[in-house]
């Protein structure tokens, strides 16, 4: 399995290049040159997560790992979930179901591919002297399961970068009270697109380049994508039938994509659907075909607050039959003149992939009252809006899955002030408070994180 980038202009290379990498040397986003079909046995309910998951990455990495790696990559995940099933399906209502992603050690569902990258990376990397440095943009999420899995790595240094004051407390407190010589943590004065353009910075720096091998575990590195496709096979699988539609809480497009590459594979996934918050920058593209950058809104639902998402490239690339020319051109665009307007063709091509439904403040503190008055069940502001967006969905059109994408303790005050009680922390959330804090507050500029980094 060889990767190529989305823009064309960078060498191809294997599993391990592209993950070790992260973002490609010409800007883009790497692909699999061709897409692979799942195998047929994994469509049958009832196959464990483990065996999913082990197919999955074994088809992508190919022979870039040495053996047992994948398997031990697996066994660790599977071993730090705290449900048997891994990743559960309880149905809330007819044809409506809840797809739980948040059984892992930092209750969130970047768990799941952030424990098979730290166990990959770590086996890309055996058996030499080699040091990868990795940094990564997070609005929450994505920074607490990174610290937690690659806090302590002899081989790896981690920089991790989360909007300052725009994360929960829970959140942050999961990222900066755990103290490893390897981790640094930084809150950037600005928002989550300026983390990422930063993280874009760092990648292309050439100084930063020279001190050795560099990468993301943002969803821009493959591995992190391809670590989020089992469970839309997992879960298609054990809705045998009409092919069940998925609603996304969507922030940076990455889970989304991942959907969609399972659809891609042959696995039973239908229709997806982007649940935005107020940060709607997909749903205005989707309904104008302007692509646009405003400013980003602070939410209840932070790891969605994103204007910018950096995986809607490899959409575009997909839905332009993989034109190089044309997706280079297009982001390019974007990026000097922060608006690119799309031609009806590619408009319409977009639109049969996938759709995007806007879920407002109001609406995701309202759904929260309503999943626990309705269902019992006590959900976070980011799976409110799957599920608000999911329930104007037509019952009668077959099966919904609404992906739940954290922990509801994770954000007490949006959820008891929606419940008027607390919801319970799980043991991996408790004794965070008190703890000293490691991080420092930065500027939201190259040369000022570049200082921080000397």
């Amino acid at each position: 399995m060889k990767y190529i980038s989305t823009r064309g202009q960078a060498p191809t290379v294997d599993f391990a290049q592209a993950m070790l990498s992260g973002l490609a040397p010409d800007g883009g986003l790497y692909v699999p040159e061709t897409w692979p079909a799942a195998e047929p046995a994994l469509a049958r309910p009832g196959i464990p997560y483990a065996t999913v998951a082990r197919s999955v990455l074994t088809t992508f990495a190919g022979m870039s790992l040495s053996a047992g790696a994948i398997d031990r990559a697996v066994t660790r995940l599977v071993e730090r979930f705290r449900h048997e099933a891994v990743t559960p399906l309880v149905q809330l209502d007819a044809n409506l179901w809840l797809l739980e992603l948040f059984h892992g050690p930092t209750a969130a569902f970047k768990d799941l591919a952030m424990q098979l990258a730290a166990s990959l990376m770590d086996a890309a990397l055996a058996g030499s002297d080699s040091r990868l440095t990795l940094v990564t943009a997070t609005s929450g999420d994505t920074g607490a399961a990174a610290v937690r899995a690659f806090a302590g790595a002899e081989r790896i240094r981690l920089i991790v970068l989360h909007p300052e004051g725009r994360v929960s407390p829970v959140q942050r407190l999961q990222m900066t009270t755990v103290a490893a010589d390897n981790i640094t943590n930084l809150a950037v004065r600005g928002d989550f697109d300026d983390c990422q353009r930063l993280v874009k910075g760092l990648l292309t720096d050439e100084g930063l380049r020279a001190r050795g091998a560099l990468s993301s575990v943002n969803s821009i590195n493959w591995a992190r994508l391809a670590g989020q496709i089992p469970y839309y096979v997992t879960a298609g699988a054990a809705l045998a039938g009409p092919a069940p539609r998925f609603v996304v809480p969507t922030g940076n497009f990455g889970d989304a994509f991942a959907g969609w590459a399972a659809r891609r594979m042959g696995a039973n996934v239908g229709g997806l659907v982007a649940a935005v918050n107020s940060n709607d920058a997909l749903a205005r593209v989707l309904t104008d075909g302007v692509y646009s950058r405003r400013t980003t809104v602070e939410t209840h639902s932070v790891s969605m607050d994103v204007q910018a998402p950096s995986n809607f490239e490899r959409l575009v690339f997909e839905a332009t039959d993989r034109d190089t020319d044309r997706t280079r051109a297009l982001f390019e665009t974007f990026a000097r003149e922060g608006t690119v307007t799309l031609d009806d063709a590619l408009l319409a091509r977009l639109r049969a992939e996938v759709s995007a439904v806007t879920v407002s403040e109001a609406e995701t503190r309202a759904e929260i009252a309503h999943a626990w008055s309705a269902y019992g069940q006590v959900i976070c502001p980011h799976t409110a809006v799957a599920v608000a967006a999911a329930r104007r969905l037509d019952p009668a059109d077959g099966p919904v899955v609404a992906l739940a994408t954290a922990h509801p303790a994770k954000f007490p005050a949006v959820v008891g002030e929606a419940l008027g009680f607390d919801p319970v922390r799980p043991a991996v959330l408790q004794g965070l408070e008190g703890r000293p804090e490691h991080y420092r507050k930065v500027e939201p500029t190259l040369a000022a994180v570049l200082a921080m980094l000397d």
